[in-house]
């Protein structure tokens, strides 16, 4: 069937640049609309290739801007895309796309309506393919894995979450860049306290140079030695096309690699978290290589340690460190900070407003807003990702600037006292955190409130409280918590020490405990 009268119906659901994407149930019924429309069953897409291609277009377009419509509708992306299918390589379809797109006005108008091509072409490879399943189509087979970029799906919405509102950071990169200048080879090591930005700027870096990349997460249990090799061994494998490498060390893959990286090129893998990786003692963290071969970079970041946790030794390997929390980049730092502020201030589109409100129920100058934060923030991110969206949130109504709190751990300390975490009546509260902090791992509400003793639904109630502390995964059909961040996870842990004479704190083991046997029997 011709593609043409399609694009046609979904330009007009297409939404402008700027609007509200609509919610779900309007979307489904959109789409259920347009394929009765266009003789479709709803339930059942057809079998051939030109028809689930304008049933994804259908499914996928749905309140999609005009001009990514008007790319789909070209012959020659068509025949891009299938070829990319059938080969199983969805890099090259995004290769083929930016080449169709060189000199043409189309490639303008996607820029100037700020469309991330790299995630529309994703977007829609996903969506056929699901089409393409519910066909029981042998045609379809063996379905690709549709992932546009060179490092895995598992860390995709961290980096993008983490690069939304990035700021900066830029003497961090120059720095890495003269190092390589420098040196040949080598491990650069960005150290920093807890909420400096340094998952942000390793998210950053790999955003930008699609680098190799791996982010240690304790608290998904995403922190060990074989995990990580598993993950970089497939991606030196798709990126270089390595052959019989799947069984390799990671020594034996980045010789294997140097002798593929064309001259006048680099090979830089990303490795976040080096203090969150769990390793029995002896040897490098996660098993780095104590020699590397030309043109073979390593970008780590990690929060300070002692020398006896470094665990770091490459003798023959150029190394350096850029502290973050060094005197020389203190002003810096504050620069960036500013410039984090003012992005919420003046552009973030979820907060702008209600911020702006704020102050000038104050009357407080702009300028006065960013250097008054800024100082409070003591140069550190997390405060301002935690503090900015409270203020929106009207979480500060009865506060003054001043009274802001200062710092990371004195916001959480405020915090908790505003949630009376240090009433009697409130112990329930404390014990539900600190079942999250003892336990370690992502784990349901029914399990915390089996622990606790609690009504399922009480439990909720406190989770949905601190959501914002919290990192909500669903894990095998289950909702699962864990604590969101470090930094919160030592606040928790500090409460702990200094309340260690309360009854209730020294109950938290035991009746982890308790559960545990129970559950075995």
């Amino acid at each position: 069937m011709s593609i043409d009268p399609v694009v046609n119906a979904l330009k007009s659901l297409a939404k402008p640049a700027a609007s509200l994407v609509i919610n779900q149930a309007q979307r489904n019924e959109s789409v259920v609309r347009l394929l009765k429309q266009f003789n479709f069953d709803p339930v059942q897409p057809p079998k051939d290739v030109d028809g689930v291609y304008v049933y994804s277009l259908i499914e996928y377009g749905v309140d999609k801007q005009e001009v990514i419509l008007n790319l789909f509708r070209e012959r020659e992306i068509k025949k891009s895309f299938w070829s990319a299918y059938t080969a199983n390589n969805p890099l090259g379809f995004y290769q083929e796309v930016e080449k169709f797109l060189q000199s043409k006005d189309l490639k303008f108008e996607i820029q100037r309506s700020r469309i991330e091509l790299r995630s529309e072409l994703e977007e829609f490879g996903e969506t056929f393919i699901k089409i393409a399943k519910k066909t029981s189509s042998i045609e379809f087979q063996p379905f690709p894995e549709w992932n546009l970029d060179e490092y895995p799906t598992e860390f995709k919405s961290l980096i993008k979450e983490k690069i939304r509102s990035f700021c900066g950071r830029q003497f961090v990169f120059d720095t890495f860049q003269q190092f390589r200048n420098k040196h040949s080879r080598g491990y650069f090591t960005v150290v920093g306290d807890a909420g400096m930005g340094k998952s942000t700027i390793a998210a950053k870096y790999v955003w930008d140079n699609k680098s190799p990349c791996y982010f240690n997460v304790r608290s998904d249990g995403r922190n060990r030695a074989e995990l990580f090799l598993e993950s970089i061994r497939k991606q030196l494998i798709k990126r270089y096309q390595l052959q019989n490498a799947d069984k390799a060390n990671l020594a034996d893959l980045l010789e294997q690699v140097s002798k593929k990286i064309p001259a006048g090129e680099h090979l830089a893998i990303v490795v976040d978290a080096l203090d969150e990786v769990e390793q029995e003692a002896g040897g490098n963290l996660l098993d780095l290589p104590t020699a590397l071969p030309e043109n073979v970079y390593f970008f780590l970041t990690r929060r300070p340690y002692t020398i006896d946790k470094k665990r770091l030794s490459a003798p023959d390997v150029p190394t350096q460190e850029l502290d973050l929390r060094a005197s020389q980049y203190a002003s810096l730092s504050r620069d960036d900070i500013k410039e984090y502020i003012r992005f919420f201030l003046n552009d973030d589109p979820d907060y702008k407003n209600a911020i702006k409100q704020w102050i000038q129920e104050r009357d407080i100058a702009d300028d006065d807003f960013v250097d008054q934060v800024a100082t409070k923030s003591e140069n550190n991110f997390m405060y301002l990702r935690y503090v900015l969206p409270g203020i929106a949130k009207s979480d500060y109504n009865d506060l003054s600037l001043k009274q802001l709190p200062t710092g990371l751990q004195e916001y959480y300390q405020i915090h908790w006292e505003r949630m009376g975490m240090d009433n009697k009546p409130q112990e329930v509260k404390v014990f539900i955190l600190f079942i999250l902090v003892e336990i370690g791992t992502p784990i349901p509400c029914e399990m915390i409130a089996a622990i606790a003793q609690q009504d399922e639904y009480d439990v909720q109630v406190v989770l949905d409280e601190w959501v914002e502390y919290l990192k909500l995964q669903n894990l095998k059909g289950e909702n699962c918590y864990s604590i969101y961040h470090n930094s919160f996870l030592d606040f928790l842990k500090a409460k702990r020490v200094l309340d260690a004479t309360r009854k209730l704190f020294q109950e938290v083991n035991k009746w982890i405990a308790d559960y545990l046997v129970n559950k075995m029997a």
